[in-house]
């Protein structure tokens, strides 16, 4: 069984930007790139599970979704990262949805068709629903960066985070996932 890190994009990977449709607007998080790097190079398959609400509220189209990922998985690939599936759902949260975070979904799709391992897995984002989805699927841990909405949500008094791994950004996450698995750096 693979393992496996689970990403959400916005406000994690890429600077969150409220309903981003351009890719010519995407910005990556310092040390991102790097941070996948390392996770990647140490045998982990990555994967982007995002939820992408402003399509299902008609602000901006699949295609431009599409758009964007495509911009973010050609940097990836310049610097030598693969994402094995970028899971997406496009539905606004009062709608019915397969996979919208915090559902497990996604997550548990990898399982049947990578061979993923939930137990020895990782989910990072920004966001309690990503920690969420992360915690509804199994994975080991749940690891919260403090970049996009991260740092607002350590400062609600009501979120109970103890199950969470708080991280500075993606590079800090991935420093340490890896000091959890020492195992993986031979690959590198």
């Amino acid at each position: 069984m693979n393992q496996a890190v689970f990403l959400d994009r916005d406000g994690t990977i890429i600077a969150e930007k409220r309903y981003l449709s351009d890719p010519a607007k995407v910005e990556w998080i310092d040390g991102a790139l790097a941070g996948l790097k390392k996770l990647r190079g140490a045998g982990f398959l990555l994967f982007i599970v995002t939820n992408q609400s402003g399509i299902g509220r008609g602000f901006y189209t699949e295609r431009e979704m599409h758009s964007v990922n495509q911009k973010i998985t050609d940097v990836a690939a310049e610097a030598g990262v693969a994402f094995e599936k970028i899971y997406y759902a496009t539905e606004a949260p009062e709608t019915p949805s397969y996979g919208r975070k915090p559902s497990p979904q996604f997550l548990l799709d990898a399982v049947r068709d990578f061979h993923v391992s939930l137990a020895r897995s990782y989910m990072i984002g920004d966001k309690l629903s990503d920690l969420q989805c992360g915690w509804n699927a199994g994975v080991r841990k749940s690891i919260l960066v403090k970049t996009g909405y991260g740092q607002t949500l350590l400062q609600r008094k009501n979120i109970d985070l103890s199950r969470a791994e708080i991280a500075e950004n993606l590079a800090d996450a991935a420093d340490w996932i890896l000091q959890q698995n020492p195992e993986a750096t031979r690959f590198q």
